[in-house]
């Protein structure tokens, strides 16, 4: 029986929520035996999840290529951090073994599309999407084909051929494809894809996915981004904000650089930057106690002081709208990258 949505958020976890290593043998098994509570999320991670939650009718969803066997530990450690979800998808990893399908072990693009449109057709009516990745993975590939698989803009031989050039065994061809076809058309639901910038990959590189995919260097960058889609409100800015601050990791002027930075990229407006620090001056004005209210008061100057000076600049154009990418050269490409890496 599927469940009505007004909004759904879909988040990886491993070098997207979770700080994660696996680049090595010794990184897999130390991530296997770490505790929830030796498990760190980026700052501002948590906060923003939490803020997302504050409407009812906002639905989490967790897809990760974490093995299944970790389920325990990972949903502890969201726990932990105040984290309620809906949906929790993981790979199973054992199964596979089992198998002897050691392509499925690394192959992101097959578990994970198929994961999502499987997650899609339990949702009733025009829920739109927010997906949350990172750059080590194929991510902003994997989500920007389920949008437009969704969309229509995919046919059944292309989506073929990519679930062919991502080296998907024949069970999971069948399955992501009737997926597709009963899906196919159904809608431009994907309204955000957010690519957290974990490997530091330079922004340019994913200028061809268009203004619907936007990559970040941190929290506050995403949370921004979720602002001016009107998904969160200032005070839920700031909780996201007071995280970051209290990690010890960023102090005000590197939250202010973050803002400038995304401003400059084009990937927040000068509108919704300004509307920002009208709310900032507003939230200054009704805070409960005075040291609330210079704290809030000195981030609505700081922010205000950036945001005159970008406005001074050139603005940056926007990528492309609704760009037409080349999905089968994208996927042939992350498998020719995900072999080199193996090897």
């Amino acid at each position: 029986m599927g469940v009505r949505a007004k909004h759904v958020f879909r988040w990886d976890l491993d070098k997207t929520y979770l700080r994660t290593e696996f680049d090595s043998v010794r990184d897999l098994v130390n991530s296997a035996i770490e505790k929830a509570t030796d498990k760190r999320a980026f700052p501002g991670a948590a906060a923003l999840l939490r803020s997302l939650r504050h409407d009812a009718e906002h639905r989490i969803c967790i897809v990760s290529g974490s093995p299944s066997q970790m389920r325990a530990v990972l949903t502890a450690k969201l726990a932990l951090d105040g984290i309620e979800f809906d949906e929790f998808v993981l790979k199973n990893n054992l199964h596979n073994l089992v198998r002897l399908r050691f392509r499925a072990l690394r192959s992101q693009v097959p578990f994970k599309l198929a994961a999502l449109l499987g997650s899609r057709a339990g949702i009733i009516g025009p829920a739109k999407e927010t997906l949350f990745g990172d750059d080590s993975e194929a991510d902003g590939v994997i989500y920007s084909l389920y949008g437009d698989i969704l969309a229509g803009h995919v046919s059944a031989s292309q989506l073929r051929e990519c679930l062919n050039a991502a080296a998907a065994y024949p069970d999971q061809i069948e399955r992501t494809m009737a997926l597709a076809e009963h899906l196919h058309g159904s809608g431009d639901s994907v309204q955000r894809i957010l690519i957290h910038l974990e490997k530091r990959s330079p922004t340019e590189s994913f200028h061809h996915f268009g203004q619907r995919l936007v990559p970040v260097y941190n929290y506050l960058q995403a949370a921004l981004v979720m602002y001016e889609d009107d998904l969160i409100d200032c005070q839920q800015l700031l909780f996201v904000m007071q995280e970051m601050l209290d990690s010890d990791e960023y102090d005000l002027h590197s939250l202010a650089d973050s803002m400038q930075d995304l401003m400059r990229r084009g990937r927040l407006s000068q509108g919704a930057a300004e509307r920002l620090a009208l709310d900032l001056q507003s939230a200054s004005a009704g805070a409960a106690t005075l040291e609330r209210a210079e704290h809030i008061e000195l981030i609505a100057t700081t922010f205000s002081e950036r945001i005159s000076e970008v406005a001074k600049t050139t603005p940056i154009c926007w990528p492309t709208e609704n760009p037409q990418l080349d999905y089968v050269g994208l996927v042939q490409a992350e498998y020719s990258r995900k072999r080199r890496d193996a090897r």
